[in-house]
C-alpha cells in the first residue's frame, strides 16, 4: 500500500488458479495451503495484512482468502481497499462463531462468502472453487458488455440484439476485402452501415466515395462511376474524373444498386472482376484498387429474378449481405435515438430541451415508424423546432401530423397537383375508371399523382406513404412528363 492507501494494481494478468491466503495462525496457514494445493491450486500465504496488500499489488489473485482477525490490520480494513480500488478478485472470509455479525458486514461490502472455522478441506477447496468460478464469469462479462453489448458503433445509436448482430458483422467484414451488400428499408440507415465498414478497415484513411444510383439520370451514371474525356458527348467541355478514380484505394459506396440500368451494370462487373475500366470516350483502360459496398431498398434476389439485376453481378456483390433492421423491430433503441437527437438538435436550434415526459416517450416506443430513423429524426427535429421547455411533451410530437396516418385528400389539392402536369391526360369518369383494367405504368403514375396530392407536395413523405426510397421517387416522377415540376 502507497501513502495513499491506494493499491496500485499490478499490470500482470490475473490467474484463475492463484490464491492468496492472509492467515496470521501459522498451523492454520499451513493446513489451508495444503488443502487448496492438493485441490490443484497455486498458492501464496502469508501472515500479516501489510503483506497480503503487497501482494495485490504484483500478483493480484483470483481468490483471496481473508481472516478477518488480523495483528496489523482488520481483514474488512482489506476488503474496504479491494472493493474501493475495484480489484477484480472474489473474497472469501474466515472467522469464528463469535464474529459472524462480522462476517455478514463482510458479505455487505463485496465479499463472496465466507467459512466459519473449523472447516474442513473440502468445505475450504469447494468454496474457493465456486470463488474463483465466479470471477472468472465475471471477467468473461464485463468482456461481453465492453465488446459486444454496445449501445452505438460508429455512427449507430442502438443496443437491441438486432443491431448487436449488425455491429459483428460489420467488425467481421471491415477485415476483409470482399463486397458487402446491404438490404433494409429506407431510412435504417444504409449509408451509415457503409461508412462505418469504411471506417473499420485498414481503408479508412483513404477516400469512402458514395453514388446514389436512383438521384442521377441513366444516361449521365456511366460519366459518374467512371469518368469522361473531353468531348466524349455534348457538354463534356472538359475531362471528368467519375467515382471510380476517386475511390481508388479507398471503398466506393453504390447506394440503390438496383436502379442501375442493365447495360451499366455489365460495366461495373469488370471494373468489380480486374479493377479495369475505361472513362467515357476514351479507349484507355485505367485500373482502381476499390472496395465495394452497396445497398438496396428492394429485393435484390427478387430483381435478379424479374431481370432487372444481372445474376452474375449479384453474385460478385452479394457476398457479405447485411440486414439492417427496421425501428419497428429495435424496441428501446427508438427511445436511445430519440433522446440523442434530442439533446443534439436542442444545441443546434438554441433550445433548452433536457429531456422526454414518460408520456412522451410511451408515445415513441408505440410509434410504427415507417419512416424508420429518418422520420424519428423528422419528427423530433420538428418538435424541438416548433417548441420551447426543457420537457418535451407528447402534444409536442408531431406523430398524428406526420409518417403516423395519411393526411385527408382535398380534391382541390388533388385537382391543383394534376393541373400541373403539363401532357397528362386525365382519365374517364370515375365509374369508367373502375371498370377498366389500365396500363401498369398508368396505375403507377396515378399512385405517384394520388400520394403527392395527399402530402401537398411532400415528397419525403409521399415516399413514405408509397414505400419507396426518396431517390425512386424523384426518378419515378422524371420519368412522366410534366412532373418534374413536382420537385421544386
Amino acid at each position: 500500500m502507497n501513502n495513499t492507501g491506494v493499491i496500485k494494481q499490478s499490470t500482470n494478468a490475473r490467474s484463475d488458479k492463484r490464491i492468496l491466503i492472509i492467515e496470521d495462525t501459522l498451523p492454520l496457514l499451513t493446513v489451508y495451503s495444503l488443502y487448496l494445493r492438493n485441490a490443484g491450486f497455486e498458492v501464496i500465504a502469508v501472515d500479516t495484512g501489510t503483506k497480503g496488500l503487497e501482494q495485490l499489488r504484483n500478483n493480484l489473485p483470483s481468490v483471496v482468502v481473508l481472516d478477518l482477525g488480523l495483528p496489523d490490520t482488520t481483514g474488512i480494513d482489506i476488503l474496504k481497499q479491494i472493493r474501493d480500488q475495484g480489484l477484480k478478485t472474489s473474497v472469501v472470509v474466515t472467522t469464528n462463531n463469535a464474529s459472524l455479525s462480522t462476517a455478514v458486514e463482510a458479505m455487505r461490502l463485496g465479499a463472496f462468502d465466507y467459512v466459519v472455522k473449523p472447516f474442513t478441506a473440502d468445505r475450504l477447496t469447494a468454496t474457493v472453487k465456486n470463488a474463483s468460478e465466479h470471477q472468472s464469469l465475471k471477467a468473461e462479462v464485463q468482456i461481453y458488455r465492453s465488446q459486444i453489448a454496445r449501445d452505438g458503433f460508429q455512427g449507430f445509436i442502438g443496443a437491441s440484439l438486432p443491431m448487436q448482430a449488425v455491429y459483428r458483422i460489420i467488425e467481421s467484414a471491415a477485415t476483409s476485402k470482399a463486397t458487402v451488400f446491404i438490404c433494409g428499408e429506407s431510412g435504417t440507415g444504409k449509408e451509415v452501415c457503409a461508412s462505418a465498414i469504411h471506417s473499420a478497415s485498414s481503408r479508412a484513411t483513404a477516400p469512402f466515395v458514395a453514388l446514389n444510383c436512383a438521384a442521377i439520370p441513366r444516361d449521365l451514371m456511366e460519366s459518374e462511376i467512371f469518368g469522361h474525356v473531353r468531348g466524349a458527348f455534348t457538354g463534356a467541355t472538359a475531362d471528368r474524373v467519375g467515382a471510380a478514380a476517386q475511390a481508388n484505394g479507398g471503398t466506393l459506396f453504390l447506394d440503390e444498386i438496383c436502379e442501375m440500368s442493365i447495360e451499366l451494370q455489365s460495366k461495373l462487373l469488370r471494373l468489380i472482376q480486374n479493377g479495369s475500366y475505361q472513362q467515357v470516350g476514351s479507349g484507355k483502360t485505367e485500373t482502381a484498387d476499390i472496395r465495394f459496398v452497396c445497398a438496396t431498398n428492394r429485393n435484390p434476389a427478387e430483381e435478379v429474378r424479374l431481370g432487372r439485376f444481372r445474376e452474375d453481378l449479384f453474385y460478385r456483390l452479394h457476398v457479405i449481405p447485411i440486414e439492417i433492421p427496421p425501428l419497428r423491430e429495435r424496441g428501446k433503441d427508438v427511445l436511445l435515438i430519440a433522446r440523442s437527437l434530442l439533446a443534439r438538435f436542442s444545441q443546434e436550434e438554441g433550445r433548452k430541451f433536457k429531456g422526454f415526459s414518460e408520456v412522451a416517450e410511451a408515445a415513441l416506443a408505440a410509434h410504427t415508424w415507417p419512416g424508420n430513423v429518418r422520420e424519428l429524426q423528422n419528427v423530433i427535429r420538428r418538435a424541438v423546432v416548433l417548441n420551447e421547455g426543457e420537457t418535451l411533451e407528447a402534444d409536442m410530437l408531431p406523430l398524428e401530423a406526420g409518417f403516423a396516418a395519411a393526411p385527408r385528400f382535398r380534391p382541390e389539392a388533388q385537382t391543383s397537383v394534376r393541373s400541373l402536369f403539363g401532357g397528362i391526360s386525365e382519365t374517364k369518369s370515375a365509374g369508367t375508371v373502375s371498370s377498366r383494367i389500365h396500363p401498369l405504368w398508368q396505375v403507377e403514375r396515378d399512385a405517384i399523382i394520388h400520394a403527392l396530392a395527399a402530402c401537398e407536395g411532400n415528397v419525403t413523405r409521399a415516399a413514405a406513404f408509397l414505400e419507396v426510397g426518396v431517390s425512386t421517387l424523384y426518378r419515378k416522377k422524371a420519368e412522366y412528363d410534366g412532373l418534374r415540376q413536382i420537385a421544386s
